[in-house]
């Protein structure tokens, strides 16, 4: 048996922009895993802890998104003059609780995951930037509208800096062209990862409600114009320079117009509980805002200090919102 995992993904800033070629968003990694284990078998068999049954390479509709990634990578296998065979592949971790998902990119990790236990059976090393497209590429192929971004940081397993790409175009090739002509194309991405240079907590609190991106984004979309999309990109630019120069203050700034940028976007963004987890932050060293397409799930805060964390979390307990998770950032975990 051989293992894989992948983590999950929250946004900083630069969430609706993203869907824009060529702009940025800031996007963490969340060590919070869904696992991979593989080896060939006498015939296919895939199971997912989200459903009850296993199934082979006949369509389903709910493991669709999985076979679909299975049939990319089959492709891939070609190209290379490999054939697929059949393989045993079982994937737990749902990053959900009773049923509620907690927004953390669960579709994008496990294209990454089935692409990475596939690879691993076959021995490939791929580099991440390959990694990348061949995970959009599935997702591009299904007519995802999202940015990649959740990819991006996925793939990296990292605080990063990305750079949309323009997936109209991207798409159209994977139309018209072989895939293996595709990936070796220059898309127009950028991943590159971010270091802050002073230490801080980075908390993520869960609203416990249910939101579908990708309905938020459809309804969202037409509300995007210029003027958001270079105050998004500027405000993405300066976050990522303060935490780079350990500028407490600016971090704060940069985040709070990031966070009011999306509410300019659409009220229904931020819901009350939502609003509640950012303004919970009010007089403290610290910052939270909503974090990628909001109308639930999770947000996030950065905070400077000791006592600005405990009373941000005592609130956010108060109010009933879970702390999902806690990192302190910033410090060197290698000495």
């Amino acid at each position: 048996m051989i293992a894989v995992k992948t983590c999950g993904k929250l946004y900083w800033a630069g969430e609706y922009a993203i869907l824009e070629p060529g702009q940025l968003a800031l996007i963490k990694a969340i060590p919070i895993y869904m696992r991979g284990e593989i080896a060939f078998s006498d015939s296919y068999r895939i199971y997912s802890d989200l459903f009850d049954f296993a199934v082979d390479l006949t369509p389903n509709p709910d493991y669709s998104l999985i076979q679909e990634t299975i049939a990319l990578v089959e492709d891939f296998l070609v190209y290379r003059g490999q054939a697929l065979r059949p393989f045993f592949l079982e994937i737990r971790g749902k990053m959900e609780r009773e049923g509620k998902k907690f927004g953390l990119g669960s579709s994008g990790s496990v294209v990454v995951l089935v692409i990475k236990a596939l690879l691993a059976l076959y021995d490939i090393t791929v580099d991440p930037e390959l990694l990348f497209k061949l995970a959009s590429a599935v997702l591009l192929k299904r007519g995802d509208n999202g940015s990649m971004g959740d990819l991006a940081c996925i793939v990296a397993e990292d605080l990063i800096l990305y750079q949309s790409f323009d997936r109209q175009k991207v798409a159209a090739w994977l139309q018209e062209e072989s895939l293996a002509t595709v990936l070796e194309r220059d898309w127009g991405f950028s991943i590159s990862q971010v270091q802050p240079a002073l230490e801080c907590d980075f908390l993520v609190g869960w609203t416990k409600e249910v939101a579908v991106s990708s309905d938020m984004v459809q309804q969202i979309k037409q509300n995007i114009g210029q003027n958001f999309l270079s105050s998004s990109k500027a405000t993405v630019s300066a976050l990522v320079e303060a935490l780079e120069h350990g500028n407490a203050e600016k971090i704060i700034e940069q985040l709070e117009t990031a966070s009011q940028l999306l509410e300019g976007l659409s009220p229904d963004i931020y819901t009350p509980s939502l609003r509640q987890l950012k303004e919970a932050s009010q007089d403290l060293q610290a910052v939270a805002k909503s974090s990628g397409a909001g109308g639930g799930d999770c947000g996030i805060a950065l905070s400077f200090d000791e006592h600005s964390t405990e009373t941000l979390k005592n609130r956010w307990a108060d109010l009933g919102i879970e702390l999902l998770y806690q990192e302190r950032i910033g410090h060197d975990d290698k000495s």
